[in-house]
């Protein structure tokens, strides 16, 4: 009955992970994180909460058309219940806005695959990332994905290697030109900072138990999703190795940047998208349902204990 609901895209279904997502978020930014006037946070919270809605909707929109998942809701199911395991991270709101640059700038590289009009791909994915940066200054380190995408599709256009720089600099000539007539040129100097958490083995203790276990579960599904599409073939394994290589830039930076475990929302998408193709993989309709049952009480559980905290 699960499998079979969220095996389809129709309206009925993003109506229900609309749900579920305001429920998540209501639910612990209302209730459980409340700190100040209600009054004069609802505006931005209402923000956010579109910010996140557009997410899920731009989800299922691009694992549709680059086919990066079959014709399912499984991805948008996978993103909504990963954000009730981590509600931590409707706190961090630049992160959220980032996040939501990059996902855009991600399904722009994964339409290159048609190889046409691959300049202004190339360019808008550039462009998103260095937004994206304006938020959060360590997602421009997704700029590498731009790089492996140019190698993988067209690298001997030498042109092609030169629009990367051509992005960054577009943005930073508006952002310099915005600063200085404001007087704020103090912005770039104190926002693109790149600290670095000191590299030991006490880190471990910084990640949580709930981060690690998530993400040995998503190489998990990595490893066995890769393993099945080697043995049947299919045209999405250069598209899956691109998202492989978001969700290991969302680790690294979660890893290694100063900045608390809400940066786990970088890898929420790929993470979505590879738990998606291993449910797609399971042929056994009763262990699919019961693997799915388990994938939505366990978030919920999760969740209940969080506001109980």
């Amino acid at each position: 009955m699960i499998s079979s609901f969220f095996g389809k895209t129709k309206p009925i279904n993003y109506i229900v992970l609309s749900v579920f997502l305001v429920l998540f978020y209501v639910l612990s930014s209302f209730f459980a994180l409340d700190t100040g006037p209600i009054s004069k946070e609802i505006p931005f919270k209402l923000l956010i909460l579109f910010s996140l809605l557009l997410m899920v909707f731009a989800m299922g929109q691009m694992v549709r058309m680059e086919k990066v998942t079959d014709s399912n809701s499984y991805g948008m199911l996978f993103f909504v219940l990963l954000l009730g395991v981590f509600p931590h991270t409707y706190e961090q709101e630049n992160i959220i806005f980032a996040n939501f640059f990059i996902l855009l700038a991600i399904w722009r590289l994964l339409s290159i695959k048609s190889i046409k009009n691959v300049k202004h791909k190339i360019f808008d994915a550039s462009l998103l990332i260095c937004i994206a940066s304006l938020f959060y200054e360590w997602a421009l380190a997704f700029l590498l994905i731009v790089f492996v995408v140019i190698n993988v599709y067209d690298r001997k256009n030498f042109k092609n290697w030169l629009i990367p720089f051509m992005g960054v600099g577009t943005i930073f000539i508006l952002v310099f030109a915005i600063l200085r007539v404001s007087g704020s040129m103090d912005f770039l100097w104190d926002h693109y900072r790149f600290s670095l958490e000191t590299i030991s083995l006490s880190s471990l203790g910084n990640i949580g138990a709930k981060t690690l276990i998530y993400a040995l579960l998503t190489l998990l599904a990595v490893f066995v999703v890769f393993l099945k599409m080697r043995k049947t073939g299919g045209g999405k394994l250069v598209q899956l190795r691109v998202v492989f290589l978001a969700f290991v830039l969302g680790l690294v930076i979660g890893w290694f940047a100063e900045e608390d475990s809400s940066v786990v929302l970088f890898t929420i998408f790929p993470a979505a998208v590879f738990m998606a193709n291993y449910i797609e993989s399971i042929r056994r309709t009763k262990l699919k349902e019961a693997i799915l049952a388990l994938c939505i009480l366990v978030p919920i559980v999760l969740f209940g204990f969080h506001l109980n905290l």
